[in-house]
């Protein structure tokens, strides 16, 4: 063969190893079913399906086996048991460690140790028929993320009767886990929402940022059917918002809500309705949301305004119970 046959021959072997090395358009797949007492979205990016049930259930039963209360043989359900041959693995400890962090920084707002309270109100794991100001102070004694730490690897309590409550905090964890095992897979472009707790990474099916709903906090929203507040377009980050208007109940005709302030013992009472928070991952997300819930509107607002890493939205009854939003500065880039 010529050289300039072999050149031309080369040239053309060339463009086809390119052409067949290009990005195939991708086709975007959603895969829903329920996790964790709640339901779950995927949607993903890809040039052929590539999730299926059995793999994420592998996901989620790790993850349900080290963080969730419900599960008796949970690492986190044999710590609150004082279990000494326990062994805490990854997601328990990033869980943990997360937490008190957030303690820290929101002075007890967030406090993991609130379960035995939580379940006394009757939002927990456990339930009580009845609460009095003498049970509720006795509860206090054990609450406290300073009455906990951890220690070579093993959690060390003040007292025996501390009880951990991850579920302010491992949703939006479960979310971030679930991205990092689509990561792990190849995929880029992708949307995790586990019970309103959601993860974004790349672009939608439509070449943009991905549009995500904020519900209006409505004790008559629906799952099915929510009203939605705002639209918000998110890449690369987590959302999680948390509220009072979905788990409360009354009782003799007064209303009590699933938020409960670790340093009084009792349910919020305040014009705070929902605060949705916007980080680098859906676990801190989750975490701040639960705690502006605690801290009010002005505590949690000033907090979230001199912290631009975080974006937050809260929304609130003003003084003649009409609905308000106020959102930070860096939240504005999002709003759609």
């Amino acid at each position: 063969m010529c050289r300039k046959a072999i050149h031309i021959f080369c040239g053309v072997l060339s463009i086809f190893f390119l052409l067949s090395c290009a990005e195939k358009p991708l086709n975007y797949y959603t895969i829903k079913g329920q996790v964790h007492g709640t339901y779950y979205t995927i949607t993903y990016g890809a040039t052929s399906e590539c999730l299926n049930q059995n793999s994420l259930d592998s996901v989620f039963h790790a993850f349900d086996a080290s963080l969730s209360t419900f599960v008796p043989t949970s690492i986190i359900s044999r710590v609150n048991e004082n279990d000494p041959t326990v062994v805490l693995d990854s997601l328990f400890i990033t869980v943990f460690e997360k937490g008190q962090y957030v303690s820290k920084e929101t002075n007890g707002a967030f406090d993991m140790t609130v379960a035995s309270l939580v379940n006394v109100w009757g939002f927990g794991f456990k339930k009580s028929d009845s609460v009095t100001p003498a049970i509720i102070d006795s509860l206090k004694q054990y609450t406290g993320y300073q009455k906990v730490k951890l220690v070579d690897g093993k959690v060390v309590k003040e007292h025996p009767n501390i009880m951990l409550d991850g579920s302010a905090i491992a949703k939006g964890y479960s979310c971030d886990v679930v991205a990092r095992y689509l990561k792990s897979i190849g995929l880029s472009n992708y949307m995790v929402e586990i019970g309103g707790e959601v993860v974004t990474s790349g672009l939608n099916s439509k070449g943009k940022d991905w549009h995500i709903g904020i519900t209006r906090p409505d004790e008559e929203n629906s799952f099915d059917h929510p009203d939605i507040q705002m639209v918000v377009s998110l890449s690369n980050c987590g959302l999680a918002t948390s509220g009072n208007y979905r788990q409360f109940y009354y009782k003799d005709g007064k209303r009590y809500s699933h938020t409960v302030n670790p340093a009084t013992g009792y349910p919020v009472e305040h014009n705070l309705l929902s605060a949705s928070v916007v980080a680098p991952d859906c676990m801190t997300a989750d975490a701040f949301a639960t705690a502006f819930m605690v801290m009010g509107l002005d505590r949690a607002y000033a907090y979230a305004s001199s912290h631009p890493e975080m974006a937050a939205l809260f929304i609130y009854s003003d003084e003649e119970g009409q609905m308000q939003v106020k959102y930070t500065d860096s939240f504005a880039k999002y709003v759609q």
